[in-house]
């Protein structure tokens, strides 16, 4: 261990970044008083992420900060960062964040000597007194380099200076670092070898014609972290938000009580219905009644005095109300009286976390006790393998931690039944599955509906024939074993869980 190098603490005091759910990443924050260096390709949000840092620091914690830029003039981050609603220069004008422009322009002003930072470090130090600050953003350190190209080992040498003094005066620092890809090295010069307690990363990978944003923590030094890449999006008035996964903790209560399902049969089925904190996944073949089950789980909730929430992603809202209609439900009547909320837009309108984050403002707004999600398959368009079920742990654990009894719908691409890409995903997430299969026999088809699964509950095993007409769907006797059920032969079933 060198001199400048802080013994490792039992616990280490945090300090809180403003990173929605990133903090729970690092076990509640950056260590303070130590160097945290934030790496990224251009565009992937690093700039963003220390800004965010400084002004959790300036409205929540009292703490002002400095903010060292090797890259754009203060005025250019002021104007830049304003839709995130941080008042830059708010701040300033009451000397609780002070800038030291160490931009191009002023680059000769930088450096004394040959490649000596000390009226840089001077700079920052008399910015930091005169503020009092607490946090300290350096960005982006890989200017110093790209700049003095002929003795980067000199850059490396006045680097570690500034952050072992910048540290002893009990700031703590977050440095950013160009990257060259999104997977390669951490930083284009390796300064994080030098100079970084700590490593983050930041990605905005091309996946699929798609940008796809991630933060990943590489290395807290003392400290235990959540390992691995985490979804991440970028929002008006609030900066960056994580969407954390795995430190996502199944610590939901588990309710007994029961709620309708919209149709009588199908409670019958269900042994009362499903319960209150379920959520339920509906999948079929287009045209088998997916979005009619939908209607009645939305139309049985008002009607027993709840509020419902509709996010649709492949019908329009006309289409839906007409549809509804149909089948004797007035969802117009309904959402005038506050009752349900109908949201729908398309699937490629935003990615995947801003698509979760939507669902639960709409959550916090509105305080629906049930939802349903129409439909999962159209959203799995827009996303990698990887994103989608990362956004299904996601949904599912929200609306259980709400207790919001929950419906999804899922497309098979097949007519005649097999298995949909979305329902592999979920199957192990939701706690009951219902099948609708279209049904040959001789020369006819008909449809079916079979409870697969039922968690925590007995349920009917038979395959049922149901018929839809102007009221809706109506459950017939069982299918008999010479008929057909999705492209097979019927085989006897048993899932109990």
């Amino acid at each position: 261990m060198t001199a400048e190098e802080p013994p490792i603490d039992p616990v280490l005091e945090r300090v809180k970044t403003g990173i929605e759910a990133f903090d729970d990443l690092v076990m509640g924050g950056l260590p303070r008083g130590r160097t945290t260096v934030v790496g990224g390709t251009p565009g992937s949000g690093k700039t963003v992420f220390a800004t965010q840092f400084l002004a959790h620091g300036i409205t929540d914690r009292d703490e002002p900060g400095v903010f060292v830029t090797f890259e754009e003039p203060p005025s250019d981050i002021e104007v830049n960062m304003a839709s995130f609603g941080w008042d830059i220069a708010g701040w300033r004008k009451d000397n609780k964040l002070a800038f030291v422009d160490a931009s191009p322009r002023e680059r000769d002003e930088v450096v004394i000597g040959n490649f000596d930072l000390s009226g840089l470090l001077a700079r920052v130090l008399h910015a930091a007194q005169t503020a009092k600050a607490k946090r300290i953003v350096l960005d982006s350190i890989t200017q110093l380099f790209d700049h003095f190209v002929a003795d980067p080992t000199a850059v490396r040498r006045e680097l570690l200076r500034i952050a072992s003094t910048l540290k002893r005066e009990g700031l703590t620092i977050l440095m950013t670092a160009e990257r060259n890809s999104e997977y390669g090295e951490i930083s284009r010069h390796r300064i994080e070898e030098f100079v970084a307690d700590n490593v983050v990363i930041l990605r905005n990978a091309l996946d699929r014609e798609r940008r796809r944003r991630t933060i990943e923590v590489l290395k807290m030094r003392g400290s235990r972290h959540v390992e691995g890449e985490v979804p991440i999006t970028l929002v008006e008035e609030k900066g960056i938000v994580a969407v954390p996964l795995s430190s996502l903790r199944l610590e939901q209560q588990s309710s007994m009580k029961r709620v309708t399902s919209g149709n009588v049969e199908l409670d019958a089925m269900t042994s009362g219905g499903f319960f209150r904190d379920s959520v339920t996944l509906v999948s079929g073949a287009t045209g088998t009644g997916k979005t009619l089950l939908v209607t009645n789980f939305l139309a049985g909730g008002v009607e027993a005095g709840e509020r419902a929430l509709l996010v649709g992603f492949e019908e329009s809202r006309g289409q839906l109300f007409r549809n509804a209609q149909g089948w004797g439900v007035d969802f117009e009547t309904m959402e005038a009286e506050g009752k349900l909320k109908v949201v729908c837009l398309y699937p490629e309108a935003q990615s995947l976390p801003d698509h979760l984050l939507m669902i639960r403002e709409l959550v916090e707004e509105f305080k629906p006790d049930r939802i349903a999600i129409d439909s999962l398959s159209a959203l799995e368009r827009v996303a990698p393998e990887t994103g989608f079920r990362e956004f299904l742990i996601s949904l599912t654990s929200f609306i259980k931690k709400r207790e919001i009894a929950g419906l999804c719908t899922a497309t098979d691409k097949s007519l005649v039944g097999g298995t949909s890409a979305s329902e592999q995903h979920i199957s192990t997430l939701t706690d009951s599955i219902i099948l609708l299969r279209y049904i040959q026999k001789a020369d006819m088809m008909h449809r079916g509906l079979m409870v697969l699964k039922m968690r925590g509950s007995e349920h009917d095993k038979q395959i049922r024939r149901f018929t839809i007409d102007s009221q809706g769907m109506h459950l017939g006797h069982a299918v008999s074993a010479p008929d057909v059920f999705g492209g097979g032969a019927i085989a006897e079933t048993s899932s109990d869980e």
